[in-house]
């Protein structure tokens, strides 16, 4: 009304050219000031609604860290950011993504403390604690096989030895070098940074080979944990070398390397691999129902072991990343390992922070390899969204609207119960009289990577099944933030069948 009343009196009482020139100054100011008004609302790292800005006015930018990076090991995923758009710069320039083949927070760690919003790292701080092999082996966690630190349990393993004598043991180094089954009596029980695991006796064999199972895993978020499989395909590796007749000190017939026996050269597996172009998953579902066996009984195994895997070492994933910025600057690509025995069970051999993606060695891999890297790019946001991208094509899916509330909202009934006026309640922390801007933030992620998520399939927290859509989830001994996370996902299958 000021303002108003103020240019009334400019226009009655200067003349007319002074007048339109100090409107528009004015005008000017007044766009100034909104302008800067909306820049410092995307500065706030804790907005919900406000999306990252990058300076539109540069290329996005990729980083490399690792040795010898001109050898090619990580040329699928160069490829991959530069069909995105992205250019390669040094770790010295404004980059929006770095991808390290190392873990970078030895090295880089005063670079990483303070990244930009719109900054990326294909690592979490503490990963290792899922990685690290001596520590994922002697975990106890279900679906591992028993392992012992040496020397710390050698007691342990001593008795457990004269207990199973019929079982077998490797021992294993982070360096997972050197394999070999040995007897109790010759293992080495002095040398420390090492580990005695027992051997999973009469594996299942396909043509008489041994094979282990490697799922592609992506972890977009620790705090709340969310974590997809990669459902694309699986990679199925095998021995070189036929089971029986069983000879220990012929490693080829047990232990698993980088000269591994391809899918393609197993010939019960060739016919829907090559023949008919099934993926490796399919072509290994297909055997095994030719053979009477339901592959779902492995599946579904391995699914409850990642959880447990993932879930066990969440807090310390957390406790890590609390001395960074921000943990939403981070994401995570490992791939975890299994093998299965003759009766189906599985069983997690180990988890590979930086997993090979190079085709060098097997060209046809390729399309595997760039699918895995194209499908973590895109459920992360990698790839940037709206328009076309750096070949020219129109992908619709990187044009996503803004995310409204009525997209958040779930458990309609609840919320419009009177028991929901208390916002202590857990239950009513959902409801939009409740929902807090931290958590509203959290539930924009997390609707974002559903419409990103491709051929990605969430794990945790996990797809309901049918039986569970109607009575609810089970969050007991999560987090609060865990608990919500469970809740939400569970609210949004209750209104629409593609969340469960």
């Amino acid at each position: 009304m000021f303002l108003s009343r103020l240019l009334l009196w400019v226009f009655s009482t200067m003349r007319k050219k002074t007048a339109v020139l100090l409107t528009c100054i004015l005008g000017l100011l007044f766009f100034t000031f909104n302008m800067w008004h909306v820049l410092s609302l995307d500065s706030r790292r804790d907005c919900p609604d406000v999306i990252p800005l990058r300076n539109a006015s540069r290329p996005l930018v990729y980083a490399a860290f690792g040795r010898k990076l001109e050898s090619g090991y990580l040329e699928h995923v160069f490829t991959l950011l530069e069909r995105a758009g992205y250019i390669r710069g040094t770790f010295s320039s404004n980059w929006d993504v770095l991808w390290s083949y190392e873990y970078p927070f030895r090295v880089l760690k005063d670079h990483l403390m303070n990244l930009q919003q719109h900054q990326k790292v294909n690592h979490f701080p503490g990963s290792g604690y899922i990685t690290n092999k001596v520590n994922l082996a002697t975990s106890g966690l279900p679906h591992v096989p028993v392992a012992f630190k040496i020397p710390e349990q050698k007691t342990e393993l001593i008795s457990y030895g004269k207990k199973n004598p019929e079982s077998l043991f490797v021992q294993k180094s982070n360096n997972h070098r050197g394999i070999k089954i040995q007897p109790l009596a010759k293992l080495d029980l002095k040398t420390p940074g090492t580990f005695v695991q027992e051997y999973v006796r009469k594996p299942l064999l396909i043509d008489g080979h041994k094979f282990d199972i490697g799922v592609y895993i992506i972890i977009s978020s620790i705090e709340p944990l969310r974590v997809y499989a990669y459902d694309g395909d699986i990679l199925f590796r095998f021995c070189p070398e036929k089971y029986h007749p069983f000879d220990e000190n012929k490693v080829d017939k047990y232990v698993i390397g980088d000269d591994y026996l391809p899918i393609w050269n197993v010939s019960s597996l060739k016919p829907y691999y090559s023949n008919l172009g099934f993926g490796m998953k399919e072509s290994f579902n297909a055997y095994l129902h030719s053979i009477g066996k339901d592959p779902k009984i492995i599946w579904h195994q391995i699914d409850e072991a990642l959880r447990s895997m993932l879930l066990r070492r969440e807090l310390s994933l957390v406790s890590a990343s609390a001395k960074f910025a921000s943990s939403r600057n981070f994401f995570e690509m490992m791939r975890v390992d299994f093998v299965v025995d003759e009766d189906l069970n599985v069983f997690i051999m180990e988890a590979n922070m930086s997993p090979n993606l190079s085709s060098q060695h097997f060209p046809p891999n390729r399309l595997l390899y760039e699918q895995v890297i194209f499908n973590v790019l895109k459920l992360i946001g990698i790839i940037p969204s709206g328009g076309k991208n750096s070949v020219g094509n129109y992908d619709e899916l990187l044009s996503q609207p803004e995310v409204a509330h009525k997209d958040l909202a779930v458990f309609p009934e609840r919320c419009l119960a009177a028991r929901c006026a208390d916002c202590s309640k857990l239950e009513c922390k959902l409801c939009k009289p409740c929902l807090t801007d931290s958590l509203k933030s959290v539930l924009i992620e997390a609707f974002r990577e559903h419409t990103r998520r491709h051929l990605c399939r969430r794990i945790v927290p996990p797809s309901l099944l049918p039986e569970e859509i109607e009575h609810g989830v089970n969050v007991e001994g999560l987090t609060e933030i865990n608990q919500l996370m469970h809740q939400w996902f569970h609210g949004k299958c209750l209104l629409e069948s593609s969340w469960c």
